[in-house]
């Protein structure tokens, strides 16, 4: 069983996620992906392999962040950040998550130096899937 991302020293990177579903959202990074729910609710996190996402609804600016609003993806053909899943196996990665309903852009490309593709959550964020090949010089 996975761990809440609290560290006793230093810190754990989480990628946090803004959802118009938080609900459809969690299943996404479970069921499809195979994550472990480890907060279900409104703010929601999900241990995916060696990270977790942070999943929760927008809202208006806070105190804190006092000129941000917190929104879905508008547009998905603009993205200014994605998750990056670096797999062992990209075949097998896009073939059981295929199957399980993830949408991808387009079958794995060879890249030379990686073999990649990308997918989008039920919110349309951007997810790079990609295995790392060593290049020309293997």
């Amino acid at each position: 069983m996975a761990t809440f991302p609290a560290p006793t020293e230093g810190f754990v990177l989480t990628h946090f996620i803004v959802s118009s579903d938080v609900a459809r959202s969690r299943r996404f990074y479970t069921e499809v992906l195979g994550g472990e729910a480890l907060l279900e609710g409104e703010l929601s996190i999900v241990a995916l392999a060696n990270g977790w996402i942070t999943i929760s609804v927008g809202g208006p600016p806070t105190e804190d962040k006092p000129a941000v609003t917190l929104e879905p993806p508008s547009h998905l053909d603009r993205a200014s950040s994605f998750l990056n899943i670096r797999v062992a196996d990209i075949q097998a990665a896009y073939t059981e998550w295929s199957a399980r309903g993830a949408q991808f852009l387009t079958p794995p490309i060879d890249r030379g130096q990686e073999i990649r593709c990308y997918m989008r959550d039920p919110d349309g964020h951007l997810i790079e899937v990609g295995q790392l090949t060593g290049g020309p010089e293997d």
